[in-house]
């Protein structure tokens, strides 16, 4: 048996590894053994990858090749064990801007093996020309991976402002560069050259830019999740270019996956699927909101805890202050004491809670919360009405009661957490700052809501300890105001 026999064998197993992954990492219980499959397969893939690579090179190119793989994987380790999950987010965009570049120079590599060398005794008459087209669709793909996961690293970051790039013209001139890139790829087919891949590549880092710096920040979470499928594109590209079936495959399971996901979130936000792909949506500012809201009110951690401990039933929605905080685990054991106390908590996770899909699960499943009170936007919301306490733990955009009250809010329409509608609610912030799509929040003004400022963690922290204290400890201190928080 050929070393390339064996090598298309291995891919077929990497690859039911990586569909066996994708369906693991569906559930929380199953999740670990998804992340095994997943990473079983990508060994198998890269051991048969360099197996075919090593059969006829020098020894020159496969020392570089364990230089290259050793260097990489040392990198991805550091990363791996240095990075916050606050900063995950941030990492995987930079991910998906390598994916990008890789696929933008697998095309020029493309170019230059076969177009400028003229290398086509493999390819006969319509073949010829398909590389050709492989060559500049794989380069327009890369090249709008990288510079829009660059800007989307960038934003989450907050090295940039995540407000939308509001250019004149802004669609007319993502049209004009998607009708530029059809009428070079024609020009490229019927005559490849240099000058017409270096157009194509200057377009497509063009778009990528203008596409994602078009896009607020409250909805890169969106973002994330799309790009995430371009990457995929852009590999499965480079399978064609490379003759490399898995990559096609695996090419393909991240960009469809990716799509449906970023068309699921999508319509949790109410927003369209066609505008996420055009760098359009969530763009369009409304007047300046300058209503007079009235006063808000403030509460202490003594006077929360005691809310807490006249409650039957409480629910937690956490948001990217959580996660900023790092307060998943004192709240995982502000749960777990409420629940000895018999209170009944759940929580309630809004689809684009955080900056990536499934950010506050992973946080609440990292600090042990048991799987079954956690529960999705749609199967608590209806339940809220019949909360006694909702703690809001440094969410602002998604418990906003502007998106269904104000036609006028910029994310008017988007499903949010009807978390207003309890007796009580307690809204941990460090301030009275809009959340992140520059919006305010009329909930803080509600009267059956109070502010406990200050970092999250350390509030959580004060409400353990006085639930803690005795029953008449707290009886009769009311809700004295405690000016740090």
């Amino acid at each position: 048996m050929s070393t390339h026999s064996i090598a298309d064998a291995a891919y077929i197993v990497a690859a039911l590894l990586f569909v066996l992954s994708l369906a693991g990492l569906s559930k929380h219980e199953t999740a670990k053994q998804g992340i095994v499959f997943g990473i079983s397969g990508m060994v198998i893939a890269l051991a048969a990858t360099i197996g075919v690579a090593t059969e006829h090179a020098r020894t020159v190119a496969v020392v570089l090749l364990v230089v290259a793989i050793v260097v990489g994987a040392g990198i991805g380790l550091w990363r791996a064990r240095v990075v916050e999950m606050t900063g995950m987010p941030e990492l995987i965009a930079l991910l998906h801007s390598f994916v990008g570049l890789a696929a933008a120079l697998v095309g020029w590599d493309g170019y230059y093996a076969v177009e400028h060398n003229r290398g086509q005794l493999e390819f006969a008459g319509s073949l010829l020309r398909i590389h050709h087209a492989e060559v500049f669709i794989g380069v327009f793909i890369g090249a709008v991976t990288l510079t829009g996961s660059i800007v989307a690293n960038l934003k989450l970051s907050a090295r940039i402002n995540s407000s939308p790039l509001m250019l004149p013209g802004k669609n007319y001139i993502n049209l004009g560069a998607l009708a530029a890139f059809v009428v070079l790829t024609v020009f490229f087919v019927h005559s490849p050259n240099l000058p017409l891949l270096i157009a194509v590549t200057a377009v497509a880092l063009a778009l990528g830019w203008h596409l994602v710096a078009s896009i607020g920040g409250g909805d890169m979470p969106v973002v994330v999740s799309m790009l995430n499928s371009y990457s995929g594109w852009a590999a499965a590209a480079s399978g064609f270019l490379l003759d490399n079936n898995l990559l096609i495959v695996t090419g393909a399971l991240v960009g469809s996956s990716g799509a449906y996901l970023s068309y699921i979130m999508c319509q949790a936000m109410n927003r369209s699927f066609i505008s996420v792909i055009a760098g359009g949506f969530g763009v369009e500012a409304g007047p300046a909101d300058d209503t007079d809201y009235g006063e808000h009110r403030e509460i202490d951690a003594v006077a929360a805890a005691e809310l807490l401990r006249d409650a039957s039933s409480v629910v937690i929605t956490p948001g990217y202050g959580m996660a900023v905080a790092q307060a998943q685990y004192p709240v995982a054991e502000l749960t777990k004491k409420l629940r000895e106390r018999g209170v009944d908590v759940r929580f309630g996770i809004h689809p684009v809670a955080g900056r990536l899909p499934g950010h506050m699960n992973v946080l609440l499943a990292e600090a042990k919360v048991p799987y079954d009170i956690v529960l999705e936007m749609d199967e608590i919301n209806d339940d809220l009405a019949d909360t006694d306490v909702v703690l809001v733990i440094g969410a602002n955009d998604t418990v906003n009661p502007a998106a269904t009250e104000d036609p006028d809010s910029p994310i008017a329409g988007m499903p949010v957490l009807r978390v207003w509608e309890a007796r009580d609610v307690i809204v941990f912030k460090r301030s009275m700052a809009v959340g992140y799509a520059g919006v305010q929040n009329p909930l803080f003004f509600r009267d059956n809501s109070q502010m406990l400022f200050g970092d999250a963690k350390a509030r959580v922290e004060d409400i353990l300890h006085a639930l803690s204290t005795q029953p008449d400890q707290l009886r009769g201190r009311g809700r004295t105001l405690d000016p740090v928080g």
